[in-house]
């Protein structure tokens, strides 16, 4: 699959298949995280690989999941991730200014992880104070987000919308993600 076509295709995935992903796997995706662009190239990201089912299972307990959908939205265990991978900013060697490192870092797993059939959440909603304490992370560390990582359950689709970016379930029951229009978003002045 070429670049544009993948990066066209892959969406969301809250609904998961419970097949284990190798642990070489998930080090690859973090090795392409890796290697994303860093401002000064200072590399101020790090990763932690949850993947040990009871781990994972405390992790799940301490995220947020498809706040749009809420009551409508419903995830059987055997829907759940397989794995996370959490992201981390080494603050001795940046303390601010790594959000633009940390979105291209994320964006290589997503895109990296979709390329083997993994479909992929990348979640801010999440207990940072409990899940940096399951984890262990020292201080020095900043918990940042984490992904749920699983082979697809789901196969999200998107429309364009010129109004609400709220998604929901289409009258097939898979989830339908409203995005802008090209011709919305380029502008002119």
């Amino acid at each position: 699959m070429d670049t544009i076509k993948t990066i066209l295709s892959r969406r969301t995935v809250r609904k998961f298949k419970q097949d284990k992903i190798e642990r070489k796997t998930l080090e690859s995706l973090i090795n392409g995280a890796r290697l994303a662009p860093s401002g000064g190239n200072l590399q101020p990201l790090k990763y932690i690989i949850v993947d040990k089912e009871e781990e994972v299972k405390k992790i799940y307990e301490n995220v947020a999941w498809a706040k749009y959908l809420g009551e409508n939205f419903k995830q059987n265990e055997d829907e759940r991730p397989t794995a996370f991978i959490a992201v981390l900013v080494d603050t001795d060697i940046k303390k601010n200014g790594y959000e633009i490192d940390l979105g291209a870092a994320v964006e290589n797993i997503l895109l990296g992880a979709y390329s083997e059939g993994i479909g992929t959440c990348w979640m801010g909603a999440i207990n940072k104070k409990e899940i940096s304490k399951i984890l262990r992370i020292p201080d020095r560390f900043l918990l940042n987000t984490v992904i749920a990582l699983g082979y697809k359950g789901e196969f999200p689709t998107t429309v364009d919308t010129e109004d609400s970016i709220i998604y929901y379930k289409g009258e097939d029951g898979e989830l339908c993600v409203p995005k802008r229009k090209l011709e919305d978003i380029i502008l002119e002045f």
